[in-house]
C-alpha cells in the first residue's frame, strides 16, 4: 500500500479499478496520525521516501493532557453538540466537575472527553454535571511495583477489604482498549466493517456483535 500511495504522489495519476490506463489527478493530501512517524521510519514500519513526501507542512496538535486549560471550552462545545443531537436542554458543567476534568490525564483525548460528557449528561440531575457524574478510567500507578512485595492477605476478610479499596476496574480498562482498537481499525478502513473485521482478525458477525455490545453502532 505504501508503494502505491508513493507512486500516486510522485506520478500524480491513478489507475481506476478495472481500467488499463491511468488518469491524471490534481489532489492535495492531508494526513493525520497519533504515532511518531520518524520513529516508525527508524523501526522499518514506514518507508522513508513516503515519509518525506507527506511531511511537507507539519502541524503538531498537543494531546488533551498537555492543554488542560482548554478542557472547559472544549467541554462547552461538546455539550452544545450533545444537546443538539438529542434535542434536549444543554447541560452545564459545575466548577467542581471542571476542576476534576482538568486534573484527569485523558488517554483517549477528545474522543474520551466526549464519551465522558455523553454519559454524564445522561446521568446528571437538573442539567448540572457534577464531579460525581464523571466516570474516568484511572490506571493504578505501577512505579516501583517491580521492587515492591505486597503482603498476602491473611484471611477472606482481608481479601475482601483489599479488593474493595481498589478504584481500578479491569473490565472497564479492557473495554476501553477494545473500543480504541475497533475505532482505529474502522478509521483506517474508512468504516468498511468487512475490512475492519479482517484487520482485527475476527469475523464480520463477531465485529457486528462487539459494535452493538459496546454501543459503537
Amino acid at each position: 500500500m505504501q508503494v502505491k500511495l508513493l507512486r500516486v504522489i510522485q506520478e500524480k495519476s491513478v489507475r481506476p479499478v478495472g481500467s488499463q490506463t491511468e488518469q491524471p489527478v490534481d489532489v492535495r493530501f492531508l494526513s493525520a496520525t497519533h504515532k511518531n512517524l520518524a520513529k516508525e521510519v527508524e523501526q522499518g514500519r514506514l518507508r522513508q521516501d513516503l515519509f518525506f513526501r507527506i511531511n511537507v507542512i507539519e502541524l503538531s496538535v498537543p494531546s488533551l493532557r498537555e492543554r488542560a486549560e482548554d478542557i472547559p471550552e472544549l467541554a462547552l462545545n461538546l455539550l452544545q453538540k450533545i444537546a443538539q443531537e438529542n434535542a434536549a436542554p444543554m447541560c452545564q458543567l459545575s466548577e467542581e466537575a471542571s476542576v476534576e476534568m482538568q486534573q484527569y490525564h485523558f488517554p483517549g483525548n477528545v474522543r474520551e472527553l466526549e464519551n465522558i460528557l455523553q454519559r454524564a449528561a445522561t446521568l446528571c440531575e437538573d442539567n448540572i454535571i457534577r464531579a460525581s457524574n464523571l466516570e474516568f478510567i484511572r490506571l493504578p500507578s505501577m512505579q516501583g511495583s517491580a521492587n515492591r512485595v505486597m503482603p498476602e492477605p491473611n484471611d477472606a476478610n482481608d481479601r475482601k477489604q483489599s479488593g474493595a479499596s481498589s478504584e481500578f476496574s479491569l473490565e472497564k480498562h479492557l473495554e476501553a482498549i477494545e473500543i480504541e482498537a475497533i475505532e482505529k481499525a474502522l478509521e483506517e478502513t474508512r468504516w468498511n466493517k468487512t475490512a475492519a473485521a479482517k484487520k482485527l482478525g475476527m469475523s464480520f458477525r463477531s465485529l457486528r456483535y462487539r459494535l452493538k455490545k459496546l454501543g459503537l453502532e
